[in-house]
């Protein structure tokens, strides 16, 4: 996520392990169109690491290399997933559907609730409300700037007494209180 003129941008895309098209980096004409269209052969990287892999110097980024990247990046993902047999994309998307439509439901009224009390809160907390209670009426996902703020609200974890921690936004190192 990058900041751009004040506003949170997302930082990736979504390249191809294998090109989509002849002539493209790393083409592999054994593979169908479906096959390389496929989430197997889609990888999740920044602006700049996408141009890198596709750009000039893109023949030292091979195969093995980006499908390594591939395995690091899923790994946690593939753990959490493991015990789901069965699980379709489908009933994956009903799945995500069916948890922010509980987050919302929960979450929709407090916000309301919150920008009535701190009115300086009031326009970013109702975007937020809107954003999340839109999420009911399409399919699953929400949008960047929800998304945005969600990260920016999660809270710092706190470390143990005598811990040493960089104290926020200062670069110094400081000791955590009790």
């Amino acid at each position: 996520m990058r900041i751009i003129d004040r506003k949170p941008v997302l930082n990736l895309d979504i390249p191809h392990i294998r090109a989509l098209k002849v002539g493209g980096k790393r083409y592999d004409s054994s593979w169908s169109v479906e096959d390389r269209n496929s989430f197997a052969n889609l990888l999740l990287l920044c602006n700049v690491h996408h141009k890198r892999v596709d750009g000039a110097d893109g023949e030292k980024y091979t195969v093995e290399m980006l499908e390594g990247w591939k395995r690091a990046r899923e790994a946690d993902g593939q753990d959490a997933l493991a015990g789901l047999s069965g699980l379709t994309e489908t009933r994956l998307v009903k799945m995500i559907q069916e948890a922010q439509d509980q987050y919302v439901d929960r979450l929709a009224p407090v916000l309301g609730a919150i920008a009535e009390r701190v009115p300086e809160l009031s326009s970013l907390l109702k975007v937020l409300k809107t954003d999340l209670e839109r999420t009911q009426a399409r399919p699953a996902g929400i949008s960047e700037d929800t998304a945005w703020i969600g990260v920016r609200s999660q809270p710092k974890p706190l470390a143990p007494p005598g811990q040493r921690t960089l104290a926020a936004g200062s670069g110094r190192r400081s000791h955590a209180s009790a």
